[in-house]
């Protein structure tokens, strides 16, 4: 693996954000709800974020007006800067997709706010989203089915261009969508451009859909789970072309993940969901080498070690995920948590800034 693309910790110590202190028994923690709207240098920023999906009801429950909800994502706050790669872990089901489409308006947003270089795109319609969609573009999980089977890969690679409007001629339609396939080491692109997609493999589908992001040049891409359906043998190279672009262009990249082995190699900071909520976040380096919420610790401990004589205990946490559409009161993750105590029954932990740059979502931080 090369990998080897992450900035020094003194860089993503200086990402660390800005913000008003907020109430809590350590003087120096500070409240994410506090902080401006519009963070300096970020380019894209989440407040509040929230999205709830209705759930279909019997008819006993439509006659009364009785309407559930399943809490996808449930109040997020962060932000991205530019040139950064930005980690969202956790669990299925955790709302990591769902946080990333979000961002891109994929998905109607249910409350909260999108900030994209300082405006609010929360509640702009398709026809104004258009002009955005060139500088925002997404790689999805799955190459099969993310890939129409009816377009040759030259279509499917030049389509942003011909919608954005960002080529004059068939002749620099061509160059581009070439030079493009050549950076992502589809090559001679010459030879591919007129094949369709069940004619490639896996890992030369996943690599159009990374240069169909690339090919409008986009100042922000967030990237889906994007090697974990290929085979472990191409997954280090088809990641390296996809960072080696976001680092020649610098673009600003959320990656999605479950694999936070992957992650730590991959990101500059990481954030850890679960059940709709960001309960931990800060510099990747520091996130993994001293997790200080209880399900972090967990995931940690859950890594695969390579190692024949290494033995692992029992992991802190057991059970399994509970229903979105019925979460638990206070902490969500008080019924699997092995330190939960009163308070986490009752109330939500904020999410405290308690190092720099180091948000917690616990209550036992909070008596410390």
């Amino acid at each position: 693996m090369k990998f080897g693309l992450k900035r020094s910790k003194k860089e993503q110590q200086s990402s660390s954000s800005a913000s008003v202190e907020g109430e809590n028994t350590r003087p120096e923690a500070k409240d994410m709800t506090q902080i401006p709207s519009e963070y300096q240098d970020a380019i894209i920023s989440a407040r509040g974020l929230k999205k709830y999906f209705p759930v279909k009801q019997g008819f006993v429950s439509s006659i009364v007006g009785q309407q559930s909800f399943v809490k996808a994502v449930d109040d997020v706050s962060f932000y991205v800067r530019k040139g950064e790669v930005f980690g969202l872990a956790g669990e299925s089901g955790s709302g990591k997709s769902t946080t990333g489409r979000l961002l891109l308006r994929l998905t109607d947003i249910t409350a909260g706010n999108v900030y994209f270089k300082g405006k609010d795109i929360s509640k702009l319609g398709p026809r104004a989203l258009k002009p955005l969609r060139k500088e925002m573009q997404i790689i999805f999980q799955d190459p099969y089915e993310s890939l129409d089977p009816r377009m040759t890969i030259k279509e499917i690679v030049a389509e942003p261009l011909r919608i954005q409007r960002l080529a004059k001629t068939e002749e620099e339609i061509e160059e581009r969508v070439k030079q493009i396939l050549t950076e992502v080491e589809v090559f001679p692109p010459e030879e591919y451009l007129y094949r369709f997609p069940h004619e490639l493999s896996g890992g030369q589908r996943q690599r159009v859909a990374v240069a169909r992001a690339f090919v409008v040049n986009p100042e922000f891409v967030v990237a889906d789970e994007p090697v974990s359906m290929l085979d472990v043998s191409i997954r280090a190279e088809v990641l390296n072309s996809m960072l080696e672009l976001v680092q020649k262009h610098q673009v600003s990249f959320i990656y999605i993940t479950h694999d936070l082995a992957l992650a730590r190699h991959v990101c500059d900071r990481l954030a850890i969901m679960y059940l709709g909520k960001i309960v931990e976040m800060g510099p990747t380096e520091e996130v993994i080498n001293n997790p200080l919420h209880p399900y972090t610790q967990a995931l940690i401990a859950a890594i695969p070690i390579p190692d024949p004589d290494y033995r692992r205990g029992n992991l802190p946490i057991s059970g399994e995920i509970p229903s979105p559409l019925n979460p638990p009161q206070g902490c969500t993750f008080h019924t699997r948590c092995p330190y939960a105590f009163s308070e986490c029954t009752r109330n939500e932990p904020p999410l405290l800034e308690v190092e720099p740059g180091h948000w917690v979502s616990c209550h036992m931080i909070r008596k410390q």
